[in-house]
């Protein structure tokens, strides 16, 4: 069944720093911002007062704040960002896992944003190439992690179906007893055996 959806209407995050949200999205970044929601008396008893707001990030897409009025920082611990606070045990490359990455066409433009972030008070903190993409990394005033990514090449047909070979074995594998990279890679190469068998015996009927 093919799906209806056009992308992304808004991702939203809360923060307890609007100030330095906007300075870093709109007076950095450049990201107009484009509604805003007054919510006074909204929600059940207790619940506080809060502005919405909302920043165009192209493509019709926006991201969006929370601020509520008269609410601190929750206690947690000292990893993570004004959503979750993580332990010190918590691997690092877990808590980056959450991050948002936007779109930019070119290399020219990628290098813009990290002109723009390196001149400010939130440089790049990583620039990496991988497989077809070339991201820059850094953390907002919230904490939260931000990529700008751009795309080195096009995705072929082939990588499209490897992804769902991929994907098919994962979620054969992860309700076995062993739950490895070998054991995903050893019923992927099991897969890819089987349909091209059934598509060699269709083609040479």
């Amino acid at each position: 069944m093919q799906h209806t959806v056009r992308g992304v209407d808004h991702v939203a995050y809360p923060t307890f720093d609007p100030a330095a949200t906007v300075k870093f999205y709109r007076d950095v970044l450049g990201f107009p911002v484009v509604h805003s929601i007054c919510a006074a008396g909204w929600g059940p008893d207790k619940h506080p007062d809060f502005i919405h707001f909302f920043f165009d990030i192209g493509n019709d897409d926006r991201l969006a704040f929370f601020y509520y009025f008269g609410t601190a920082p929750f206690a947690g611990g000292p990893q993570g960002d004004s959503y979750s606070r993580f332990e010190a045990e918590v691997p690092i490359w877990f808590i980056r896992s959450r991050h948002l990455a936007i779109h930019v066409d070119s290399e020219a433009d990628l290098m813009e944003y990290r002109r723009r972030l390196d001149g400010s008070s939130w440089p790049v903190e990583m620039q990496i190439q991988h497989e077809t993409i070339e991201s820059i990394y850094t953390h907002d005033p919230n904490g939260y992690m931000i990529e700008f990514t751009r795309a080195m090449r096009p995705v072929t047909p082939q990588e499209d179906l490897d992804a769902n070979l991929t994907i098919d074995a994962l979620v054969e594998i992860v309700g076995g007893p062993d739950v490895s990279m070998g054991a995903l890679l050893a019923r992927k190469a099991e897969l890819i055996v089987e349909r091209t068998a059934g598509a060699w015996e269709l083609a040479n009927r």
